[in-house]
């Protein structure tokens, strides 16, 4: 994994940044988060989609916009046309700075209360990733100089989602940013995403936080809501999720690799976050025919 908190390039030019990623062989688990909106579209993949504690799949056409700091990541397992590559048009701008233009604007205040309700994650339906798939496309067509159009377009496709009624929640969880903790968190956080498979030891995570062990559990519960010992379990199970997903290893050798010795354990931990065992998980994701998707080259 690279690591956790993604820092994405600032342009001289434009307010917000733009991205065509295109990869040949698959998109890779990459769990990260940054302080900007994110809006991605996906084209000629399927897989499974983590944001915060979500896990689900995606397919061809897949929308999501993403509050700040909320960890997130697409695994592929397949695409749908072979000889074309895997697609995700990237759209990400500064919560500051589109609130400026909500705040003080009539006419976009749909799009302020859309970027609310984005704060765990937001997914829409297929059809609207279709019916906005030229949208997204015109914007890179675009030379960068034209970078009113890019506006004008960008906020035209926000307020189009924002009165689409196919937008549901993703995670349970929302990051709380509080002001003076991210560098600790972020140590912390760093160091949990390169080491979860081993043994947790919270001394020395407190060490890493320059923090008792007490007030690391209180600033890790007021930023994630949740315990150190939960998310952990989630990053495992994540972890988990992908490679029976996307390969064909031995459950036991899964478990071992994630951090649990024992099998028995993986399961109950495996269960209580999935509500199913990992075999039954692992069936979900078996190979399907192709044949009927409907899709044209993106």
């Amino acid at each position: 994994m690279r690591a956790y908190l993604e820092h994405l390039p600032v342009s001289d030019t434009a307010s917000w940044s733009l991205r065509d990623r295109r990869l040949d062989d698959a998109i890779p688990f990459q769990w990260h988060h940054h302080p900007e909106y994110e809006l991605t579209l996906t084209l000629n993949s399927r897989g499974q989609r983590f944001v915060g504690d979500h896990v689900g799949t995606y397919g061809h056409a897949d929308l999501v916009l993403i509050g700040p700091n909320l960890p997130h990541t697409w695994a592929s397992r397949a695409k749908l046309l072979a000889d074309a590559p895997h697609v995700a048009l990237v759209f990400w701008f500064r919560g500051a700075w589109i609130a400026g233009m909500t705040d003080g604007t009539v006419e976009l205040r749909p799009v302020r209360d859309l970027l609310e309700r984005a704060q765990a994650g937001l997914a829409f339906a297929p059809e609207t990733g279709l019916a906005l798939m030229a949208d997204f496309q015109d914007m890179f067509g675009l030379p960068p100089l034209q970078r009113l159009q890019r506006l004008h377009g960008l906020l035209s496709i926000l307020m189009r989602l924002a009165g689409d009624a196919t937008a549901r929640p993703l995670s349970r969880a929302v990051p709380q940013v509080v002001q003076g903790g991210r560098s600790r968190l972020d140590r912390v956080l760093a160091h949990l995403h390169r080491h979860y498979a081993e043994p947790l030891r919270m001394a020395e995570l407190a060490g890493i936080a320059a923090l008792s062990v007490s007030g690391l559990h209180r600033m890790f519960v007021r930023h994630t809501q949740t315990s150190i010992t939960r998310y952990v379990a989630g990053l495992r199970i994540g972890e988990a999720c992908s490679r029976l997903s996307t390969t064909m290893q031995p459950i036991g050798l899964i478990a071992e690799a994630v951090g649990y010795p024992s099998l028995a354990n993986f399961n109950r931990q495996f269960r209580a976050l999935r509500g199913m065992t990992p075999r039954a998980y692992r069936r979900m994701f078996a190979p399907r025919d192709v044949v009927g998707d409907g899709l044209k080259t993106p």
